[in-house]
């Protein structure tokens, strides 16, 4: 497994050198042909400006040349002016594009090259990225059981704190279901004690009453038989007779 990471590392790090001296090759074929392109520009002046005097210092001996031959002339070496100028900046134009397709191939050629590094180093740790991934797998598997098993027991205690909160819920129901039963049940022996008391009354007002109208029942009768038998007792009672012996 070390040899395989050394190996590894010296490959990314040749692929990196190599990316390197890419950019370094495109940075001197830019300068290369930036400074040629300058070096063309400045010849290109001089032999203009030469031209330029020439044409001057031809105008000037020439006496006997006339001003439309000159001028005729001179045209032409400008329509060639402009021809080579309008050629030269093709051939730039050109190169530039030439060098720009080199420099998009040479970019897909070592972009190539490291991705097929790439996929080589890949697939030689092809055996320690799956362990690697594997392992990773694991441990997120192992966190997720013990994340699961923490919310089933934060479930349970809910659940079980529920049922607390429930059957203490009843049992105050039920206590006070138990109270206003027992006040119920107060009020009715009150009340039913307060009927018998009133009952009870009753009996000894009716007791009282029959005692009373019997009482009243037998003076009634004692009243009358007192009455006969003062009407008997006037009926049996004589009159005294008084005899004198001695007669008239």
């Amino acid at each position: 497994m070390p040899r395989s990471r050394s190996r590894s590392r010296s490959r990314a790090e040749s692929v990196t050198r190599q990316k390197h001296r890419s950019k370094h090759k495109k940075k001197r074929s830019r300068s290369s042909s930036r400074s040629r392109a300058y070096r063309n520009h400045r010849s290109r002046s001089r032999d203009r400006k030469r031209r330029h005097e020439r044409t001057k210092r031809s105008l000037s001996s020439s006496s006997s040349s006339s001003d439309d031959e000159l001028i005729l002339r001179a045209k032409r070496r400008e329509e060639e002016e402009k021809k080579l100028e309008l050629e030269r900046q093709r051939l730039q134009k050109q190169k530039e594009l030439e060098e720009k397709l080199i420099e998009e191939e040479v970019a897909r050629r070592v972009e190539e090259l490291v991705s097929k590094r790439v996929e080589e180093e890949l697939e030689k740790r092809k055996d320690e990225i799956e362990a690697e991934v594997k392992r990773r797998v694991e441990e997120a598997k192992r966190i997720m059981e013990a994340q699961m098993l923490e919310e089933l027991e934060r479930q349970r205690e809910t659940e079980i704190e529920n049922q607390r909160k429930l059957e203490e819920e009843e049992r105050l129901k039920r206590k006070e279901l138990e109270k206003i039963m027992e006040e119920n049940n107060k009020k009715i022996e009150e009340a039913q004690k307060k009927l018998a008391e009133e009952q009870l009354k009753l009996v000894e007002e009716q007791r009282k009453m029959l005692e009373q109208k019997q009482r009243m029942e037998d003076e009634d009768q004692k009243r009358k038989r007192s009455e006969q038998e003062v009407i008997l007792n006037k009926k049996n009672a004589r009159p005294k007779l008084s005899f004198s012996l001695g007669g008239k």
